[in-house]
């Protein structure tokens, strides 16, 4: 049976729909759950930390996305399309824990994911660790492409999430939370251009 050619824009194609389904629900979680602070503003109190992890999933989701794209140069396998499609499943649910479908056991936002934040952050490390396998199958160039800065990103972020999962003090919390959307958004804003 003769593989495709890597470059076979069907395959790519065919691949990304999944992928796609994915990384739309996880956003339409996202988006529902905000759309709900405001048809709803009584029901669930807004929690800052929380509602700055929220833009920051949906950054790493689009960025997620944006970055795919590069896969277009790799040799497609089954245990590939597996593993992205188990990396994308990973963001959709972290999307589901930051919102839930229901919060009778809690008494808000903020009970609820300082509860939950040894999981939230947890899974958060482990996306850093599948983000280093998913550049390294993209190739050496585009792995040497990214500079040290890639590597420091992520050893900051793993820093502040194990600082996180111990620390339950708000203002290290919220300011954690915080940096790590700007540091999203400025990484974004320095590299993404075209993807070309």
């Amino acid at each position: 049976m003769n593989q495709p050619h890597a470059f076979d824009p069907t395959v790519l194609s065919h691949v990304r729909t999944v992928i796609s389904i994915i990384v739309g629900l996880s956003m339409g979680r996202l988006l529902t759950g905000l759309a709900r602070f405001v048809q709803h503003p009584r029901q669930h109190k807004i929690y800052g930390v929380h509602l700055v992890w929220t833009f920051f999933m949906l950054m790493q989701i689009i960025s997620f996305w944006w970055w795919e794209f590069h896969l277009v140069n790799v040799q497609w396998s089954f245990p590939l399309y597996g593993f992205v499609a188990f990396y994308a499943s990973v963001f959709f649910f972290m999307c589901t824990m930051l919102f839930p479908d229901t919060m009778y056991e809690y008494k808000g936002f903020e009970d609820y994911f300082m509860s939950r934040r040894k999981w939230f952050f947890g899974i958060l490390i482990g996306t850093f660790f599948l983000d280093i396998i998913d550049t390294f199958i993209k190739g050496r160039d585009y792995t040497a492409a990214l500079g040290p800065e890639y590597w420091v990103r992520f050893a900051l972020y793993i820093t502040g999430c194990a600082a996180a999962i111990l620390i339950s003090n708000q203002r290290f919390q919220l300011v954690f939370a915080i940096l790590a959307l700007l540091g999203e958004i400025v990484w974004a804003l320095g590299l993404y251009d075209t993807l070309t």
